[in-house]
């Protein structure tokens, strides 16, 4: 019986795992094409001006409207996965994401319908950031709550790597359409094969994530009818003192805005008198994506020894302090340096916080409220963080001088900000997952700890988590 009920739990924790992976990694493709397309192609074809200038702020205005759906779409589907399952959100995510993103394909042009155009682009964006707002809080819970004993950071870090190699394959995808295409095949029809492959969201999606039973900590909830009508009230009522904590450390995501999204303006902008090759900026995100890809896992199971707190100080810290050579790289017109500086910023230092957060931010919360506080204080902070750019280029617009101190403290004060967050919260690597949300909890003792986790990694423990 023992054999049978690791077997499951064993089984059901790598489906859980690999749902993850695989739904954020298609849910993340289907959020940056959109992004790519935006800067691409979008201007010519939805948002045709005089004035290029107006096409392209309009156009990259309907990828920030992604961004403030985010934290409704935290209220709307956080409730749904405190009261309907993990299991139930994460295939809803999955379906309104890639039923949106192909629709993209099918829009007619600004020429064809005129103004609708525009305007049935916003919409679809809007349901895109509605439905990615459920995804990682979702998926951070479900692969949490099945994850063996001692191995919950490594198991939910999968959740950020799947988000990485999305954007790995929206570039892989995009990118040589938009360089290989004749010009006028791309801007007519090939913009639209990205979108259209959404259709595979939808069906491996679906097929991947039928398979993974709800979690035994919600299903536990619900035979003991302990299910909350309102999560959300719950949550802001009994949780809000680590709610804000997650506020604050979701501010980190300063660290890819200025490593692709100020970085790059600034180096390749005519007006900041640079001149980098837009080319070769092209490649930072991707190569930070790849590196960020290996880097994740480990230090997901390095979480697990030495607890979720440390790596997430050391990264948020150490990335701040390497966003100023980041920048004064680009100052001083080096490219090697600048690409090296942000590789090393974003592709691995930060990735002490990024690869944490999916397992520590749902560990702060119980199970009746986890989804929903984890949603909404998540995706707020990050909303915050997109307001960012605009931010940078008003206190360092192009002439002014000292662009690297000024933008570099920001940042840094920023993720000081974020690191004082998980100083003041509690540690949760060594808590029991019924313990998790509690307080007042106890923490295993690490000799217990150590031991009860070499029995799960031998196979000699039947207990999931």
């Amino acid at each position: 019986m023992a054999s049978a009920q690791l077997t499951h739990d064993t089984g059901q924790s790598k489906k859980a795992a690999a749902s993850g992976w695989i739904g954020s990694a298609l849910e993340y493709y289907d959020f940056f094409i959109y992004a790519t397309a935006a800067a691409l192609v979008f201007p010519q074809i939805f948002f045709p001006s005089e004035n290029p200038t107006v096409a392209i702020v309009a156009s990259l205005a309907t990828y920030g409207v992604g961004y403030v759906a985010r934290p409704i779409g935290a209220f709307v589907l956080g409730h749904w996965g405190d009261t309907h399952g993990r299991k139930t959100v994460l295939i809803v995510c999955m379906f309104l994401m890639g039923l949106s993103t192909m629709a993209v394909g099918f829009l007619p042009t600004y020429q064809q319908v005129g103004v609708l155009a525009p305007v049935l682009l916003v919409v679809l964006r809007l349901i895109q950031g509605f439905a990615v707002a459920g995804e990682i809080s979702g998926a951070s819970s479900m692969i949490l709550e099945h994850a063996p004993f001692g191995r919950r950071g490594f198991y939910a870090s999968f959740a950020l790597q799947g988000v990485q190699a999305g954007q790995i394959l929206a570039a892989a995808v995009f990118l040589p359409l938009a360089a290989y295409m004749p010009s006028e095949a791309f801007n007519s029809w090939g913009w639209r094969i990205p979108f259209l492959l959404s259709f595979f969201v939808i069906v491996a999606g679906y097929i991947i994530r039928r398979k993974v039973d709800e979690t035994p900590a919600f299903a536990k909830e619900d035979e003991q009818g302990e299910i909350p009508r309102a999560p959300i009230i719950q949550a802001f009522k009994l949780n809000w003192k680590d709610m804000l904590r997650v506020v604050c450390m979701a501010l980190m995501n300063v660290i890819p805005v200025v490593a692709t999204i100020f970085g790059a303006a600034y180096a390749v902008q005519p007006a900041y008198g640079i001149g980098f090759e837009k080319d070769v900026y092209l490649w930072i995100p991707v190569l930070g994506n790849m590196l960020a890809v290996f880097v994740i896992p480990f230090v997901g199971n390095l979480s697990d020894k030495v607890g979720r707190k440390p790596p997430i100080i050391i990264g948020a810290l150490c990335s701040g302090l390497l966003a100023f050579g980041y920048l004064y790289a680009i100052s001083i017109k080096n490219v090697p340096l600048a690409i090296f500086m942000s590789l090393l910023m974003w592709g691995v230092v930060y990735q002490g916080y990024n690869a944490i957060f999916p397992s520590f931010y749902p560990e702060l919360f119980p199970t009746r409220t986890r989804v929903s506080a984890m949603a909404i204080s998540q995706n707020v902070g990050t909303t915050i963080t997109a307001l960012l750019p605009a931010l940078f280029a008003t206190v360092a617009p192009p002439g002014s001088a000292n662009i690297p101190l000024t933008v570099g403290a920001i940042a840094f004060g920023i993720t000081v900000i974020a690191a004082v967050a998980a100083i003041t919260a509690r540690e949760t690597y060594r808590l029991r997952i019924s313990d998790l949300g509690n307080p007042e909890a106890v923490p295993m003792a690490k000799a217990d700890y150590e031991r009860q986790r070499a029995e799960t990694a031998s196979g000699v423990a039947v207990v999931p988590t």
